[in-house]
């Protein structure tokens, strides 16, 4: 739930504001530390520890943190800091995160839905587009580049550059500009694994991947909502068998016999 991830985050946001309690906090106007200078070696490492706090809390909020006052926020990290009572009751914090939680969520599952809607809508347009094939599972692939080396197995490692976008186009993951990815086929959601071995190795293809062949109603909160589909553009560099696994030696018939 919302309010328990916030809670864990904020106790974990103390705990390092006891690290940096001389630390200081700047008092200013506008965004946020937007004036901040960032020279010293302490005004390094404080704010290097503020983007583990704002990772921290964005991890365990997911969207919900970008509907934090963000002003409200640094003044309830300097008060903790400065080790000062804080400036609300706790019985209206309670409450005031309740319903917090509530409209965050009303929010988030409006956003869901019409993420679903519009995956639906894709799907159907897309699947006369010219190029593109349906699997009997549901599957769509386009072949933009026909590979020629081998097919990948199931049990075959790959590697693979990829980029994942939700049908409204913003990216959820890509391996463009790092390595590429290594995974065995068969280890990864069943768009992937089937269509993997539709590829050859050199090949580029275009999935649009139904959510009940990705995540699901379940998602991957924070980074994939409940009943995405998703669309993925790989390029499939490798494929390997997995090496086998070790036989045991053959029993010496021998061993432990006197002469």
């Amino acid at each position: 739930m919302l309010v328990k991830s916030v809670r864990n985050a904020a106790v974990g946001m103390c705990a390092v504001g006891v690290v940096i309690l001389n630390a200081g906090c700047d008092k200013l106007g506008g965004a946020p530390g937007a004036n901040a200078k960032l020279e010293t070696d302490q005004q390094k490492a404080s704010y290097f520890i503020g983007t583990r706090i704002g990772m921290q809390m964005s991890q365990a909020m997911g969207n919900g943190a970008s509907e934090l006052d963000q002003n409200a926020v640094s003044a309830g990290i300097a008060d903790m800091l400065a080790q000062k009572e804080p400036r609300v009751k706790p019985e209206d914090m309670q409450a005031a995160m309740g319903k917090f939680q509530e409209a965050v969520m009303k929010k988030q599952n409006s956003a869901n839905e019409e993420l679903k809607k519009k995956g639906v809508e894709f799907l159907e347009k897309n699947k006369s587009k010219a190029g593109v094939k349906t699997t009997a599972s549901g599957l769509q692939y386009e072949i933009v580049q026909e590979g020629t080396g081998a097919a990948p197995k199931p049990t075959d490692t790959v590697s693979v550059h990829y980029t994942g976008t939700f049908v409204d186009g913003k990216k959820f993951d890509s391996s463009a500009g790092g390595q590429p990815a290594q995974f065995q086929v068969n280890q990864v959601i069943p768009g992937w694994t089937e269509g993997l071995q539709l590829m050859k190795v050199g090949g580029k293809y275009k999935f649009a991947i139904p959510s009940n062949l990705a995540y699901g109603p379940e998602g991957r909160m924070p980074a994939i909502p409940p009943d995405s589909v998703l669309l993925f553009d790989v390029e499939l560099l490798n494929a390997a068998a997995a090496p086998a696994a070790p036989t045991a030696p053959a029993a010496d018939d021998k061993k432990g016999k006197k002469n």
